[in-house]
């Protein structure tokens, strides 16, 4: 097995070390420097490097060859230096995307290091409400203290978990970060929430419950980033190191207290104000909101807005109408991430969609399924949605209600028997599961690729298709060495008449890069093609180009790849010439059959000789 680190640490000081640097991306096959000093730079010393191909210099780069693993040893890179991360001076590897993608992106990173506990505390939240329910174990005893309290715990203290993963992220202390959300859930602290004449230095204060909040820390643990590196620039030296966390949490916290809370205090007191009159004049309309939107409100905080409407219809009428529609939102969102479950290839999402299915039904517990599964998905946690609303309107139009408080789950549901109309409860309740379900498992969803599935051990020779119209050129009249000596694997080249590039067999795409310029495929016989349009055209930053699959997408041949222009990229002034090689040269070591002369795509290109044919043929 390649030892990514090793070559990451070759690479490096053969360039001459990180202080060398500038900046650093990666494209297909390639790490590309921009160094301060390439006369620092030792060729011979980073070929020698396992792992590495060759070197090659142009552009004001130094490309240093990879090949397949190059993003493996991009990010051993990242991991052993401060180079082409967030806070590094190099230049984006793409696109970083809209404002929401940008958020989805964060809250995954942020969420990712805690999944597991969340899910392993989560089931075991499930099977403890599970055990109450059918009175395995007595509530009122010490043993369910116990068990409640280490089942609890993470979701409790959720803001000071993410404190840590957050300070990652955004690049701040991590103990500083911890300090802050330890005061947000400081119990004297979390016993002023609803409290009145609360006041800072004079200054009001709305106090609200940050307990499992997320949105708040996250926003503050942000800002205090920024704060950090601009106190650690202005502060003297010998006196920096605690003034910096003392300025920060000083301020850091009653910003939070004085803002944050009750921003979103405001803002959920007002939903709730909105959610309650739409229940009084249009039932189905507030059950599809409280249905559709409660995950939403979850996320940033705001449902802590619709608890205290949740109280007061209760002592207002001894009843909530409001609560029933939140376990069709609940159950929704477990429904897709049992579609995820079932839909799924990868090893990784499985396992963790397995827990969190249970853990979402049972106990209600969804923070694994969202911000693990769903939401980095986007379309199940859209199908959750549909399904949430679908479900709400109807148990909101049959009038079912709880008279306790409960959190909402599968456990929770005796809740609302005999509480209304149960042939409507039924009906919405088998519409919020069965509609996201069958969504996620009949439309799908874009599956990440398993970077732990097994390598294929056995190969067949697998026929390529001509991916784009134009003229085939020999691999070595490619004028990059790193192509044209098959270095990164034998194949063949071709100049493009078109500006379109299709699938040249069945496959799953494991590599479409932002910029649009080179798509890697792994065939379904195990073959991996890798499609570089033009050379060094990464540096036209996805100009001049336009991607029609992301990565993990499965295409047939002949599918629609990415389209560019051909005429716009030679103007400025890169070489349109294509390589189409196998990259997998282990058990693909060599081509047949090659095509020549103009070519349509569509048509046999060349033929990927594995190794067990060639070993058969000695």
């Amino acid at each position: 097995m390649a030892d990514h680190a090793k070559t990451a640490a070759g690479v490096l000081a053969g360039v001459g070390g990180e202080n060398n640097v500038h900046s650093l991306v990666h494209c297909a096959t390639r790490l590309r420097f921009v160094l301060k000093d390439e006369g620092k730079a030792d060729a011979t010393a980073i070929r020698a490097v396992p792992g590495v191909i060759t070197t090659a210099q142009a552009g004001g780069q130094y490309q240093v060859v990879i090949g397949n693993d190059v993003p493996d040893v991009y990010a051993a890179i990242q991991s052993q230096t401060k180079l082409g991360g967030a806070g590094s001076d190099g230049a984006d590897e793409g696109p970083k995307g809209n404002l929401f993608n940008r958020f989805i992106k964060m809250i995954s990173a942020i969420f990712t290091p805690i999944l597991w506990a969340l899910a392993g505390t989560g089931l075991l939240k499930a099977f403890l409400a599970a055990a109450v329910t059918f009175g395995w174990i007595d509530a009122t005893t010490t043993t369910y203290t116990i068990l409640n309290a280490l089942s609890d715990a993470l979701i409790n203290f959720l803001p000071m978990a993410l404190a840590i993963t957050a300070a990652r992220y955004f690049k701040a202390s991590e103990f500083t970060s911890f300090a802050i959300a330890g005061a947000l859930v400081y119990p004297t602290i979390t016993a002023l929430n609803g409290q009145p004449d609360i006041t800072f230095f004079g200054i009001p204060v709305t106090m609200v419950s940050y307990v499992s909040s997320v949105i708040p820390i996250i926003v503050i643990v942000w800002l205090q980033s920024y704060a950090e590196r601009f106190l650690l620039k202005v502060l003297p030296g010998a006196v920096r190191r605690f003034l910096t966390p003392m300025i920060v949490v000083f301020v850091a916290v009653p910003l939070v207290f004085l803002a944050i809370g009750p921003l979103s205090s405001l803002i959920g007191g007002g939903l709730a104000t909105a959610i309650g009159w739409v229940f009084q004049t249009v039932p189905w309309l507030g059950g599809a909101i409280m249905g559709g939107l409660w995950q939403v409100f979850v996320i940033f905080g705001l449902h802590w807005g619709l608890v205290p409407l949740f109280q007061l219809e209760l002592q207002t009428t001894g009843q909530m109408l409001l609560l029933g529609p939140v376990f069709a939102a609940v159950l929704a969102q477990a429904a897709a991430v049992a579609g995820v479950l079932v839909r799924t290839r990868n090893r990784n999402l499985r396992s963790l969609a397995a827990p969190a299915t249970l853990s979402g039904f049972l106990a209600g517990i969804t923070e694994p399924a969202i911000y693990g599964i769903n939401l980095p998905l986007k379309r199940p946690f859209a199908f959750g949605i549909v399904g949430g609303a679908l479900g709400g309107a109807i148990i909101a139009m049959g009038g079912v209600f709880s008279t306790a408080f409960v959190v909402p789950s599968g456990l929770a549901l005796t809740a609302l028997l005999g509480n209304g109309n149960m042939l409507m409860l039924g009906i919405g309740l088998a519409v919020a599961i069965l509609v996201p379900f069958l969504l996620v498992v009949l439309v799908g969803f874009t599956d990440p690729v398993d970077s732990t599935a097994p390598a294929a051990t056995a190969a067949t020779d697998t026929v390529v298709l001509n991916p784009v119209d134009g003229t085939v050129v020999a691999l070595g009249e490619v004028p990059d060495a790193a192509f044209a000596d098959g270095s990164l694997g034998q194949g063949v080249a071709i100049r493009p008449t078109s500006g379109a590039v299709y699938a040249p067999f069945d496959a799953t795409v494991v590599a479409a890069f932002p910029t649009g310029h080179a798509i890697g495929l792994r065939g379904v016989d195990g073959v991996e093609l890798l499609i570089h349009v033009g050379l060094d055209t990464v540096k036209l930053g996805g100009e001049h180009f336009s991607l029609k699959v992301s990565s993990g997408q499965e295409v047939k041949a002949g599918d629609l790849l990415l389209e560019f222009d051909g005429d716009a990229i030679e103007r400025a002034g890169y070489d349109l010439i294509t390589p189409v090689i196998v990259t997998n040269g282990d058990l693909y070591p060599d081509v047949a059959d090659v095509a020549s002369g103009p070519l349509s795509h569509g048509e046999p290109l060349f033929r990927a000789v594995s190794v067990d044919t060639l070993t058969s043929a000695r």
